[in-house]
């Protein structure tokens, strides 16, 4: 079989491959018998095209900060009792400082060697004599730990609220990091802003911490309060099935957190068949949970979720087997999001709404139809050009451009990419990319032939001169288009996903494509015949 055989039996595979992913995304197609032969995926509209909602959160990496180190004086109290030494009036300073004491006489040396074997992230910021020979250390995390913590901070968050979405159901979301302690979120499709705020605003961050029942909550109101401390509002009964809030004093460092979840379920009180939600801890979140238990009996542990306290229990007796639940007279489907929520994971630090944007689906449509227009338009203008100005020659780049807008689509879709307005915008720049190679060729063809080379013999050397410079060309442009996708963000990387598709497809199509389709073309054609190009 000749080469220029094999040639268009590639070419032919390519376009029916092309438009078996390209033509489910027509709806007229996708409705049909045919439809339901072809592939599911279809091209995948932005934000800004389909509608939806926009928001853009901050993540409290203090507090997550602070978290992590009330949980390491945990960790160092527990471990010091197993030396026997003691360790009492455990305080968090700020976000970034730990204090306490050690109670132990003469064992500064032993209880220094188990801070730097055991916890080699924290550092001793000052440690100095008090009364009865006891040494009051302040610590915090070394420098490289803190910006370690902070940015699993923020990929636990983007996790977190995408296997949160996902259980929710909302179609082809985008979630990613931004520069600081920001995370942008889009839905394309969902209509109820309130709906998403409560689904991914909802930090569903939970804190057991111990009640401090000798505080003067009075004072507590008013903005009085002893170090270590902290108010927060307990939701309690009223009567009429209402609820009040009771304010109430508790030690700020948390005992547990949430990131010790392993799983979270909706039961059912069999006394009144109200819901609840059933924890159940990780191993080491029901070790550490059994240790407090154990430490603060006959003491009240509130249970608080995103700041507010819904029960405050008292702990009768040490409690193992890692299981404890949140009630609250919830509805069955307040109860069911809240389980979801804390089974997909809690977020590793509270979050705001700092930005928040509703795309209607009308303007959404109103951007589509203004796109292909656009698409159209310069389609056509091209087209007509290349047919006026290359003749015959001009057919073949037309065909191949049709074949690169496929290619492109069909790209789209197999990779589940998202199309945007500005990726339309790099479908427009890659329609012009293609057709400048096609250019790039004909000039050299039309070259050969003006220094006298047969036509036959100046399309091979025009294609393979070309060749050279459209590769070096495309291939710088398509490193471009990898570092704008790499480092950009929303319109950016809409804009450098159809220009990586569509600089790849050009380069087939105009190289390969089209001195396969010439060939085709002049096949057959008399030596002495003249080229229309």
């Amino acid at each position: 079989m000749s080469s220029l055989s094999w040639r268009l039996i590639v070419v032919g595979i390519v376009l029916v491959l092309g438009l078996v992913f390209t033509l489910p995304s027509v709806e007229s197609v996708r409705q049909s018998p045919l439809g339901k032969m072809l592939p599911a995926k279809q091209v995948s509209l932005g934000l800004d095209l389909k509608g939806g909602i926009h928001l853009t959160l901050g993540v409290d990496l203090d507090k997550a900060l602070a978290n992590s180190l009330s949980q390491a004086g945990q960790d160092i109290k527990a471990q010091a009792q197993e030396k026997e030494l003691t360790v009492i009036r455990q305080n968090l300073l700020d976000a970034r400082r730990l204090e306490f004491v050690l109670a132990t006489p003469g064992k500064k040396a032993e209880f220094d060697e188990l801070l730097k074997r055991d916890f080699p992230s924290l550092a001793v910021a000052s440690s100095a004599a008090v009364e009865d020979d006891k040494v009051k250390y302040v610590v915090q995390y070394k420098p490289e730990y803190v910006k370690n913590l902070e940015g699993l901070t923020l990929d636990q968050a983007v996790k977190t609220i995408r296997n949160r979405i996902d259980q929710f159901g909302v179609a082809e979301p985008d979630i990613r990091k931004q520069s600081g302690d920001r995370i942008q979120i889009q839905l394309p499709g969902m209509k109820d802003p309130e709906r998403a705020i409560a689904l991914v605003g909802k930090t569903a961050h939970l804190e057991f911490k111990i009640v401090d029942e000798t505080a003067d909550v009075a004072k507590a109101q008013k903005g009085n309060l002893p170090p270590g401390r902290e108010l927060v509002m307990e939701r309690v009964s009223a009567p009429g099935g209402e609820y009040a809030e009771k304010p109430l004093v508790v030690k700020s460092d948390a005992v547990l957190t949430g990131e010790h979840i392993a799983d979270a379920r909706v039961n059912f009180d069999q006394n009144n068949n109200q819901p609840y939600v059933g924890l159940v801890f990780t191993q080491r979140g029901a070790k550490i949970f059994e240790r407090v238990t154990g430490e603060n009996l006959k003491k009240r542990m509130a249970i608080i979720l995103d700041g507010k306290a819904y029960s405050a229990p008292v702990i009768q007796d040490k409690i193992a087997g890692g299981r404890a639940q949140i009630t609250g007279r919830y509805t069955d489907t307040e109860a069911r999001d809240l389980a979801v929520v804390l089974r997909a994971g809690a977020l590793p630090a509270p979050v705001t709404v700092l930005e928040q944007r509703t795309v209607g689906p009308s303007l959404g449509q109103e951007s589509i139809d203004n796109g292909m227009m656009s698409i159209g338009v310069a389609f056509a203008a091209i087209a007509l050009f290349m047919l006026v100005y290359y003749g015959l020659s001009g057919v073949v780049a037309n065909v191949a451009l049709v074949l690169n807008l496929v290619l492109i689509m069909a790209g789209l879709s197999l990779f589940g990419a998202t199309l945007t307005l500005p990726g339309i915008a790099g479908i427009l720049l890659t329609i012009a990319l293609s057709v400048d190679a096609n250019i790039i060729i004909f000039e050299r063809i039309r070259e050969e032939i003006r220094l006298g080379l047969p036509w036959r013999a100046s399309i091979k050397e025009g294609f393979a001169r070309g060749t050279l410079t459209i590769l070096d060309a495309n291939v710088t442009t398509l490193i471009a288009a990898i570092v704008l996708y790499e480092y950009g963000t929303g319109p950016i990387r809409g804009f450098a996903v159809t220009l990586m598709l569509g600089i790849v497809a050009s380069m087939f199509t105009a190289i390969f494509v089209s001195h396969s389709l010439l060939d085709l073309f002049t096949l057959g054609k008399k030596p002495e015949a003249k080229l229309s190009i």
